[in-house]
């Protein structure tokens, strides 16, 4: 198998500096397993963006070339469903080191969880910068804050693929055991 990496930071900073890059390709590497790693794509961009050259690249050398496009994460490519769903109706093959196994299906419901929680993390930051506006606090930014609605979406992300590895991959099936596990 041959495989096309795409690598995303979203600022300058992370990709001057190397952050979060090495862990990606950690990733890629390992999942790779001596398999050839025909070409490596890094863009600098925010998820949110729409127009990533970088990914286009990399999609049509994978495309090209007969080649899986391999990311570290789900995130690295976007949390939007829509978005998320364009690329994987390119026939392009996508795999996710963090989740080795999924098929589309399961794409598209983690990207649906990465945008929720996307939304949710933008609402919780505007609640908490509204109140510490109003006790008369300058807010900047609160990575601790950021950290902890990563690991949560991390902790979705495990449990999902937990329920889709154990065979719970239909939506309602998936939904039901998060409600179960909600009203624990």
């Amino acid at each position: 198998m041959k495989y096309v990496a795409y690598y995303r930071v979203s600022t300058t900073m992370q990709g001057k500096s190397g952050l979060g890059l090495e862990a990606q390709r950690a990733a890629v590497r390992q999942l790779a397993h001596g398999q050839e790693i025909i070409a490596e794509f890094t863009e600098v961009e925010s998820g949110k963006r729409d127009d990533r050259p970088e990914l286009e690249k990399a999609l049509d050398v994978a495309k090209q070339r007969n080649a899986v496009l391999v990311i570290a994460k789900l995130d690295r490519l976007s949390r939007d469903v829509h978005f998320i769903s364009g690329l994987l109706k390119r026939n392009v093959p996508i795999k996710a080191c963090d989740m080795p196994h999924a098929d589309n299906f399961q794409f598209h419901i983690m990207a649906a969880v990465a945008e929720k929680e996307r939304e949710m993390i933008s609402h919780r930051t505007k609640v908490a910068i509204a109140a510490k506006r109003a006790g008369g606090s300058e807010w900047g930014t609160n990575a601790a804050r950021v950290e902890e609605a990563s690991t949560f979406a991390e902790g979705i992300q495990r449990h999902i693929q937990t329920l889709i590895d154990s065979g719970i991959d239909s939506p309602a099936a998936i939904a039901a055991a998060f409600a179960r596990r909600q009203s624990r």
